[in-house]
């Protein structure tokens, strides 16, 4: 018997977005405790972009041919044994294996049961192919990491993101007064979404409006590495307060500096979390947090949709359709 196969966006080289084209190869089989999902979105993120150009993962990934991609909705098609808490036919989304492979450019992927949740039952699979990796990512910083708590000010840098606009929704969702830096054209929409005030970053340097020694949790979703965001939101701190660096991390100087004023500095990583996606479905569901798609691309158009992406101006998330 033939092994089935399947389409995929995969790439044999690093470099820029003409690397990645369309290949047919072997479809994965589930393992004990794994669930085999048919994909039919996978969002596009930063880290796919700039793993393809041998930023990012590769040193996880490892040389190519890799295939990108860790947003996924789609369906569950088969089960393997153990696995309790999914069934043929349901919908999911999830960020599975990440920073590994999952391999979401892609028609099928297998992992762990547990690492997808139930497709928000508002959303299409476009929309819910745009939530696992950004919203894990603002609720792992915000609840996890910095501990965010009712009534702290929050400074989100590019608010407008797709984890900026998860960002804003989940710390006023914890009761926090929200700041965030993003080009005045979105200012209207962040206030929708939650946001409390708003700066330009495009006309004035945040730290000249934001009081110094005002804020408790800084969420720096640009980085040091472009024009030393998380160095100037020091001042702003108050004492004790945490800045967490999603992009670029946190340098030695940049941590000195941190606990020179009585902060507390750190890097982040999201992880796969079945159970957090679950509580951020639940939160769409009840339509208190919303998720912006940009446009839907056709699988095909993989490259097309990173170098959109690339331009750092998209508004929420890119999303691929993979199911016909």
């Amino acid at each position: 018997m033939s092994t089935p196969t399947m389409r995929a966006i995969s790439q044999d080289e690093f470099g820029g977005p003409e690397v990645l084209h369309t290949v047919e190869i072997a479809r994965p089989q589930p393992l004990p405790t794994e669930v085999l999902v048919r994909v039919v979105s996978a969002g596009v993120n930063p880290v796919d972009y700039k793993t393809r150009a041998s930023g990012g993962m590769p040193g996880v990934l490892g040389p190519p041919p890799v295939i990108l991609g860790w947003d996924v909705s789609g369906i569950v098609e088969e089960t393997g044994f153990g696995v309790t808490t999914l069934a043929v036919g349901d919908e999911v989304y999830g960020m599975p294996w990440f920073p590994r492979q999952a391999g979401a450019y892609a028609e099928y992927v297998t992992a762990p049961s547990r690492q997808f949740a139930p497709k928000p039952t508002t959303l299409s699979h476009d929309s819910a192919a745009a939530v696992p990796l950004a919203a894990l990512t603002a609720w792992q910083t915000l609840v996890d990491t910095a501990g965010v708590q009712a009534g702290q000010r929050v400074l989100i840098h590019a608010a407008a993101g797709g984890v900026g606009h998860f960002a804003v929704q989940f710390a006023r969702h914890l009761g926090a007064h929200v700041i965030g830096t993003a080009s005045a054209a979105k200012h209207d929409w962040l206030r929708s979404l939650g946001a409390d005030e708003l700066v330009d970053y495009t006309r004035v340097r945040f730290e000249d409006v934001i009081d110094d020694a005002s804020v408790d949790v800084v969420i720096d979703l640009v980085g040091d590495g472009h024009d030393a965001t998380s160095t100037r939101s020091l001042p702003v701190m108050r004492p004790d307060g945490v800045l967490v660096a999603v992009p670029s991390g946190v340098d030695p100087r940049l941590l000195a500096q941190a606990q020179s004023r009585g902060l507390h500095a750190t890097g982040f990583l999201v992880e796969p979390d079945g159970h957090a996606l679950g509580r951020i479905g639940r939160l769409i569901d009840t339509g208190e947090v919303s998720v912006e798609v940009e446009d839907v691309m056709p699988l095909a158009q993989a490259a097309e949709a990173h170098r959109r992406a690339e331009t750092g101006r998209t508004r929420g998330k890119l999303v691929l359709r993979v199911a016909p």
